[in-house]
């Protein structure tokens, strides 16, 4: 009897050939997912600015008028979104509206999410306006 002593695995080429088609998936999928993390974390600044606009008609409704003072609705200052990917800001309008009768949110990206060149900032306005810059604009929201 002849015994053929060959051992059963992987030859290098072929390790190498699953290594490559690994790296060529990543490649492709990478960007994919990172797109679907920053798109994720902008819901952060969407809630935040929604959270704070419902605070400020219970302030209006209180003392009939809004604040620019965000420790005014029990907020820490600076207020930072939920899971600290914006950071939350106060303005007053524009001079056709004075803080007493608007105001003007503002979520800016910090961390990571600064680089989301999509959607850069996002701004809520007391009328219900919802904005964004970034490439995609008011279609961010």
């Amino acid at each position: 009897m002849k015994s053929t002593d060959r051992s059963l695995g992987f030859t290098l080429i072929e390790l190498m050939i699953v290594v490559a088609i690994v790296a060529i998936l990543l490649l492709v999928a990478l960007p994919a997912y990172q797109d679907q993390l920053q798109k994720g974390r902008r819901t952060d600044a969407m809630a935040a600015l929604q959270d704070v606009a419902g605070s400020m008609e219970k302030f209006m409704l209180d003392r009939s008028t809004y604040t620019i003072n965000l420790a005014d609705l029990g907020y820490d200052v600076p207020m930072d979104s939920p899971e600290g990917h914006y950071r939350i800001t106060v303005r007053a309008p524009d001079a056709n509206c004075a803080i007493q009768s608007c105001y003007v949110l503002d979520a800016a990206p910090q961390g990571v999410q600064v680089g989301d060149t999509k959607c850069t900032q996002f701004t809520l306005r007391s009328n219900g306006v919802k904005e964004a810059t970034g490439s995609l604009g008011n279609d961010c929201w």
